[in-house]
């Protein structure tokens, strides 16, 4: 099996995407979002964008900027297949990311989030990724990570963050980005803790979970 890298990045507060605000709007999941330019020579501003929702969601397009031209193209059992035109001049997380050279292989919004699945070519090409998507959304979380090695002893290692509470993941990421993993550590737990403004048992609690919950998905029983 060769080595790769599966993973999928939540978008919270995407710039320029108006399917996050109807999502939120409709509070409904638009999936099946698929877009291709025009064919002509490459002057246009504009890509025709197709999404997917449920035909019995009541909606209000009109109300969501730059999808007042928003026509439905087909009905698929109870969804319904809508497309639109895109301005290309406004940077939105998907142009980002293709513009690194990394086709999405998924795209839908839930809950006004957007969630792109993607297969950079290293995680190095992911950090890189998400570091560029700073301007283009108000945070950037990585839901799941698949890392497998190439060759025959391949061993896939699967991350779902998921299951980590929001509080959870506010800790262990404080606690990575003040270095109180790293060796020698530069924050103890108490700098951490205090970061938080959260008391030390309280946080040696979240972080054993977190830690827990982590190590349930990396090392299942076998």
């Amino acid at each position: 099996m060769p080595g790769g890298v599966r993973a999928e990045l939540a978008i919270h507060g995407p710039t320029n995407c108006p399917l996050a605000r109807l999502s939120a709007q409709a509070d409904a999941p638009v999936t099946d979002v698929t877009w291709a330019d025009d064919g002509n020579d490459g002057t246009d501003t504009a890509v025709a964008e197709e999404f997917r929702m449920s035909s019995d969601v009541d909606i209000d397009i009109d109300s969501v900027d730059t999808l007042s031209d928003a026509t439905g193209v087909v009905d698929i059992g109870e969804d319904r297949v809508y497309r639109f035109d895109r301005d290309t001049e406004a940077a939105c997380p998907c142009a980002v990311v293709e513009s690194l050279g990394s086709p999405l292989a998924d795209v839908r919004v839930r809950d006004g989030i957007l969630h792109l699945t993607l297969h950079p070519e290293n995680v190095e090409c992911l950090r890189s990724i998400v570091a560029a998507l700073d301007d283009a959304a108000a945070d950037v979380e990585l839901e799941y990570l698949v890392h497998a090695g190439g060759g025959d002893d391949a061993d896939p290692t699967v991350v779902d963050r998921s299951r980590l509470t929001d509080r959870q993941r506010e800790v262990i990421r404080t606690a990575h980005e003040m270095g109180y993993f790293e060796y020698p550590r530069r924050a103890n737990a108490t700098t951490v803790a205090d970061e938080l403004g959260i008391g030390l048992s309280t946080f040696t609690e979240h972080l054993a979970a977190a830690q827990g919950a982590l190590l349930d998905e990396l090392l299942p029983d076998s």
